[in-house]
């Protein structure tokens, strides 16, 4: 299967997770699987949540900032990938200048 995320329309979720501004998403889900482009403008977040039926990994793109994973915060950049299993908590931040562009696939389990 082959999707193409540029001609996805970008969502915008606000206050997701509980977390500041918003978050923008291009995403494709199948009911098994979300796989998206996300983009947090600078100093927006993704709300500290744990994932309790499925897992999360994300590859980051460009920007800076860091994400708080059960309790532990961890800087992130271009060329890192961070990785949530199932049963565990993370929150993403933005605390850079330009945006955090990230690719994250969501398995369910």
């Amino acid at each position: 299967m082959i999707f193409d995320l540029k001609t996805e329309k970008e969502t915008v979720l606000p206050n997701f997770k509980g977390g500041e501004k918003h978050f923008n998403a291009k995403m494709h889900d199948d009911g098994l699987n979300r796989i998206l482009h996300g983009r947090l403008v600078p100093r927006a977040t993704i709300g500290i949540h744990t994932h309790e039926t499925d897992s999360e990994i994300i590859y980051f793109l460009s920007g800076t900032g860091y994400v708080l994973y059960d309790g532990d915060k961890l800087p992130v950049e271009p060329g890192v990938c961070h990785y949530c299993p199932k049963g565990h908590t993370h929150g993403l931040f933005n605390d850079g200048n330009g945006d955090l562009v990230f690719f994250a696939v969501v398995p369910k389990q």
